[in-house]
């Protein structure tokens, strides 16, 4: 027994105390990052990753309409690490990618930097959400472009209009959605072309149903906060785009329709296209019927029909609508595709790709 002591005592006995708390913190700190890495703090998860900043120069602001990038603007408003966001062209030689978008550039007010030595890696990326049609004359960008930005699927960076991301599960039932509703289906429209489908299609529906417009069209506009409200007081809302165009789906889906609490009958790219990005039966298209006159007939049945109208709102159980209205965020996801895409890639006919139909 005084044996035992002996060696228990003195510089031994502090000895193994110091390893046996050694190695009990680190079994304790490998269990709480391989279980409980949703639990790290902010800073860890900031700078876990060894990847160098990407550095992202916006050439010019889109409209003309800045916004502030004061600070880490990527990691504080989106959690999106290393990436750096300038738009002072002293960043030129040091950007990693510099962002040109489209409609300046269309219309003569910005010019490409092609008298200025274009670093070595660096990438130029065009930038554009709208229609193919509107993007103007695109040939003389060929062998120009690195990286594209665009709404489209299989753009190297995708910047949706809106997008729906799974809900958290809180229990409730989904509200009365067939309540306060007084006409049965409403447009919002300012640009009226009778050369248009969404044209053409309206004018056979209203000869059918009664269709409420509003919108400058009919000298009718709504104020922004007057949209949603109004809107969700129609069992159906137009959303119809007026180019019919691979994946262009715009906030006349996510926004007007989707938050305005009304059955969104959609006009666009193809049907294929809708069921890939909105939750089955949230939707009708208008490719679905053989004509118009059985669209109306259809809506008109279905508004008659609460359980089967409110079918049609299931989806908010589990899913939330996201717009994305913000450049800062549109520009920030070019940092994690940064490394994936391939370092050569040039667009040789980028008017081509713009222009590429439904497939």
């Amino acid at each position: 027994m005084a044996f035992n002591k002996m060696l228990l005592s003195g510089p031994m006995k502090r000895r193994l105390l110091l390893s046996f708390l050694c190695l009990l913190s680190l079994c304790l700190l490998d269990g709480w990052l391989t279980s409980n890495q949703g639990l790290l703090p902010v800073n860890v998860l900031r700078n876990s990753s060894s990847s160098p900043t990407v550095t992202v120069l916006l050439w010019h602001w889109p409209f003309n309409t800045s916004l502030s990038l004061k600070g880490d603007v990527c990691w504080d408003l989106y959690r999106i690490p290393h990436c750096k966001l300038v738009d002072r062209r002293s960043f030129f030689s040091s950007a990693d990618v510099v962002v040109f978008h489209n409609k300046e550039l269309i219309r003569g007010h910005q010019k490409l930097p092609v008298d200025f030595p274009r670093p070595p890696g660096q990438r130029w990326a065009w930038m554009s959400l709208e229609a193919p049609v509107h993007n103007g004359n695109l040939r003389r960008f060929a062998h120009v472009f690195n990286m594209t930005i665009s709404y489209r699927r299989d753009a190297d960076v995708t910047v949706p209009y809106g997008e729906l991301l799974p809900k958290e599960a809180d229990g409730r039932v989904t509200e009365d959605v067939s309540l306060n509703k007084s006409s049965l289906i409403c447009w919002v429209v300012s640009n009226y072309r009778r050369r248009h489908k969404r044209s053409k299609v309206y004018k056979e529906l209203k000869a059918t149903v009664p269709v409420k417009v509003y919108g400058r069209w009919t000298k009718t506009p709504l104020p922004s906060e007057a949209l949603l409200p109004t809107i969700s007081r129609c069992y159906f809302y137009l959303a119809f785009e007026n180019s019919l165009s691979k994946d262009y789906i715009t906030e006349k889906l996510w926004r007007n329709a989707y938050l305005g609490r009304a059955v969104p009958v959609v006009l666009g790219p193809q049907l294929s296209d809708y069921r890939d990005v909105a939750p089955p039966n949230s939707f009708i298209h208008v490719d679905q019927f053989t004509s118009v006159g059985e669209i109306g007939k259809y809506l008109q049945s279905l508004a008659e029909d609460k359980k089967r109208y409110t079918d049609y709102f299931k989806w908010k159980l589990k899913w939330r609508v996201k717009l994305h209205t913000d450049w800062r965020e549109r520009l920030c996801k070019i940092c994690p595709q940064y490394n994936r895409l391939p370092q050569q890639k040039v667009y040789s006919d980028l008017e081509a790709w713009v222009n590429a139909k439904n497939t």
